[in-house]
């Protein structure tokens, strides 16, 4: 083909009046030009936060912050409505206040652990000291923000938070937990432990282990690898995408 054919084809598909009409009812991927659909990565779910503070005004604060992050947020400035909270919210994280006049903190911490031994909780408190930090932690408290908090560090451990329990939000993010899942599965459904599928990958334990909770990116190599141990094509890690 010319050049002067090249330019002239790249003229053509740029011109708005010439792309083809989406079809009615339209698919959300766009037509490729063999008739094969690209698709689009999967809608992320919206994460919910309970934020759980007496002061109103921290509350407020936190929940402009956090949904303009793209957070579902929602407050409660009194403790004792957070196990009501719980069983019917589906929060996937709450920043707790540690010092409250009702309920302190580590009570309210105690009682969301009876209802719920995953739900991400950070502590959140103007008045850090050791014997509460050891005991938000033996409760399972991911992380621990000092008042007057910098909104740059604040995120930063938010996003902590989402990596460490798995709650992507980016679709770079989203895949690797598609990836984690999807090989989980199919390596239980085939009765495999970490131990026998390292044996067939010649990978660690390790980053077997962090591959499946979306801690580490999986190389192509690695993947292919697993693929192989499993008896399944590559791409059919891949889930949806």
């Amino acid at each position: 083909m010319s050049t002067s054919e090249i330019q002239g084809e790249r003229i053509a598909a740029d011109r708005p009046s010439e792309r083809k009409p989406q079809a009615e009812g339209g698919d959300r991927g766009l037509a490729e030009p063999d008739g094969r659909k690209n698709t689009m990565p999967p809608e992320l779910p919206a994460v919910r936060i309970l934020i759980v503070d007496d002061d109103k005004a921290i509350c407020e604060y936190m929940q402009t912050l956090l949904e303009r992050d793209g957070f579902q947020v929602k407050t409660l400035s009194d403790p004792t409505g957070v196990e009501e909270e719980v069983r019917h919210g589906g929060y996937h994280l709450i920043i707790l206040d540690l010092m409250m006049p009702k309920l302190d903190g580590i009570e309210v911490l105690r009682r969301i652990r009876k209802l719920d031994t995953d739900i991400a909780v950070v502590i959140f408190t103007g008045f850090p000291n050791l014997e509460s930090a050891v005991a938000s932690m033996k409760l399972d408290a991911v992380d621990y923000i000092k008042k007057p908090f910098n909104v740059d560090e604040f995120r930063e451990v938010i996003s902590r938070v989402m990596r460490k329990k798995g709650l992507a939000r980016t679709p770079e993010e989203q895949l690797h937990r598609v990836i984690g899942d999807t090989i989980r599965n199919l390596r239980k459904d085939k009765d495999l432990t970490l131990k026998q599928m390292s044996r067939r990958t010649g990978l660690s334990v390790s980053l077997l282990s962090q591959i499946e909770r979306a801690e580490s990116s999986a190389s192509i190599s690695s993947l292919y690898k697993i693929a192989i141990a499993l008896e399944s094509r590559i791409q059919d890690l891949f889930g949806e995408y």
